[in-house]
């Protein structure tokens, strides 16, 4: 039994996660329904007399999916827990942690934040989830990853069906800002803990094979390219409202 908890808490040595197999895509199958599900119902949602236990269960999850993270640090000595990369300093914790409060209080602010996250930042950990490659469908930290990384959408998608909420231009400044704020935090994270400390990816490419291979390994090189890519996924991600908004104004016009 002993070998059985330390094999499925545990991390491989050798890859057991590969890019395009169905272990990577059935979890973003999954998210996509549970999406969809929630877009054909969310009049029957929103009416509902415990839709907010609904609400209150989804951050649960969140929290919970985020927390055991570190628990199996805690309970897995033989990872070697420490700062050098399980600080909570990311864009994907964060999201996970804003998005769990803004179900709760339906926070417009948290929302705004955490929609622009999600789809200049985290939507690439879902295309190349290359911190699981070591971790395949038979141990933990493949069903921790992938729910924390596909309950976010679901959360955001909830709070856009479901309660109308919608980004704006001053969402994306907002939301530019306080990733701004976090690079900042990750830069001196990096300094201060020093070789092998990579919050952000800022100072290295990463161990595994990633979308951000293409990036230099120079500092100011790397930073500048992350920024402007950045920048164009966050306009990305606001085109679909600019549109509707567009149409919309054409339409009255009418």
């Amino acid at each position: 039994m002993a070998n059985i908890f330390a094999y499925f808490f545990g991390a491989g040595t050798e890859t057991e996660f590969a890019l395009g197999t169905p272990a990577h895509f059935l979890p973003i199958l999954l998210m996509l329904a549970t999406i969809f599900l929630i877009r054909r119902k969310a009049d029957t949602l929103a009416g509902w007399k415990h839709e907010e236990k609904i609400r209150y269960a989804l951050a649960f999850a969140l929290i919970i999916c985020d927390m055991s993270y570190y628990w199996r640090l805690v309970g897995m000595p033989s990872l070697q827990p420490g700062p050098v990369e399980n600080l909570p300093i990311g864009v994907c914790a964060w999201a996970v942690i804003f998005c769990s409060f803004m179900v709760i209080g339906k926070s417009q602010t948290l929302f705004d934040i955490a929609y622009f996250w999600l789809f200049s930042g985290t939507v690439f950990a879902l295309i190349t989830p290359t911190v699981i490659t070591y971790t395949g469908p038979t141990r933990f930290r493949y069903y921790q990853f992938w729910l924390e990384h596909t309950l976010v959408y679901v959360a955001i998608f909830y709070m856009i069906f479901v309660h109308k909420m919608r980004p704006t231009w001053k969402s994306m400044v907002k939301s530019y800002v306080a990733l701004a704020i976090l690079a900042v935090i990750a830069y001196n994270a990096n300094q201060l803990i020093g070789p092998g400390a990579n919050y952000l990816y800022m100072a290295k490419p990463e161990d595994t094979p990633s979308i951000l291979d293409i990036l230099p390994p120079n500092f100011a090189l790397r930073v500048a390219i992350m920024a402007a890519v950045i920048t164009v996924m966050f306009f990305l991600a606001y085109y679909p409202w600019f549109a509707l908004d567009r149409k919309a104004k054409k339409a009255a016009k009418v």
